[in-house]
């Protein structure tokens, strides 16, 4: 079967009303893009992982909406004007999409990802480059996480080239787990994870188990609270966040922290590094690990008066 897209060039005030208009008058699917995308107006929507806009739109934006080919796209069009109360119909264009095969098509843009020295995260539909490296299989789902950004790339690099063997690990806010199964396989003891989405939790769980790594442990926080693990102190704690959050959550994070501990923080823009590491500094001393593409992980050892030395 193939598909008919009407594409519609709205304001800003017009975009996310007409979307639903259009689901509304019998469009299958609609979508809202930068008009000016790929020219030197284009305006990011997200500035980070996990912050999503109160508005799904830009000054100048674009909704497409997919139709059946034998739909009545100015029936479906007129219908939507209507139903959000413009004066006049807003001009549109047509354009055809053949049918494809959409799963193939999907998995053919999430390649295998090489991390550090030694890390691949493989897609499932893919084999690991390297059979002898440290892989994770792991597909693009609900929970943040993939390796693909830099802030978990980071918190990668940096398990890599701090092994701990035998020690105890906190992934707190561990997404898809993806942290926390870079530990265990690197050779940690207990790794727990923590999380207050519940589907990150069922993700998570089920990744490890994918990866041979059932034995993490992963918990909302308040099943945490109420855990074995409710008042231990861990050798590395890792918290790959957003920076108000983690500011938000010094004491707690630090208080995680055994003696001569470390704990590594990401989701920190560049700019935002000294105002987190302020936040710490009553409690353990933070510097800049590394850096990569804007984004920092800082770190910094409990009792230790000095800065562990940046990559």
């Amino acid at each position: 079967m193939n598909y008919v897209e009407i594409v519609i060039e709205v304001a800003r005030d017009h975009a996310e009303a007409l979307s639903d208009a259009l689901m509304e008058a019998g469009a299958l699917s609609v979508s809202v893009e930068d008009a000016d995308e790929g020219t030197a107006d284009e305006k990011p929507l997200f500035g980070e992982p996990g912050m999503e806009p109160e508005e799904a739109a830009w000054d100048h934006s674009r909704v497409v909406a997919l139709t059946a080919e034998d739909a009545d796209q100015a029936a479906i069009v007129a219908d939507a004007a209507e139903g959000i109360g413009l004066a006049d119909v807003p001009k549109y264009t047509l354009r055809g999409v053949e049918e494809q095969d959409w799963v193939r098509l999907t998995q053919s843009q999430f390649d295998p990802i090489h991390i550090g020295k030694n890390i691949w995260v493989v897609p499932s539909w893919h084999e690991a480059p390297d059979q002898n490296a440290l892989i994770l299989e792991l597909d693009p789902g609900l929970a943040f996480g993939t390796g693909s950004h830099p802030t978990t790339r980071l918190c990668m690099e940096w398990l890599e080239a701090h092994p701990a063997p035998g020690k105890a690990v906190l992934d707190y806010g561990c997404g898809s787990g993806i942290l926390a199964m870079v530990a265990k396989k690197l050779g940690a003891g207990v790794v727990t994870g923590v999380d207050i989405d519940p589907q990150a939790i069922d993700s998570a769980r089920d990744n490890a188990e994918r990866n041979q790594v059932a034995d993490i442990e992963y918990f909302l926080p308040d099943a945490f609270a109420q855990s074995a693990h409710a008042n231990a102190r861990f050798d590395i704690v890792v918290a790959n966040i957003l920076s108000s959050p983690l500011k938000l959550m010094a004491p707690m994070l630090s208080g995680r922290v055994a003696d001569g501990g470390a704990l590594i923080l990401s989701g920190v823009l560049a700019r935002q590094a000294e105002e987190v590491a302020a936040a710490y500094a009553p409690f353990i001393k933070l510097g800049v690990w590394a850096e990569h593409d804007g984004w920092v992980a800082l770190h910094g050892v409990l009792g230790s008066d000095t800065v562990p030395p940046a990559r």
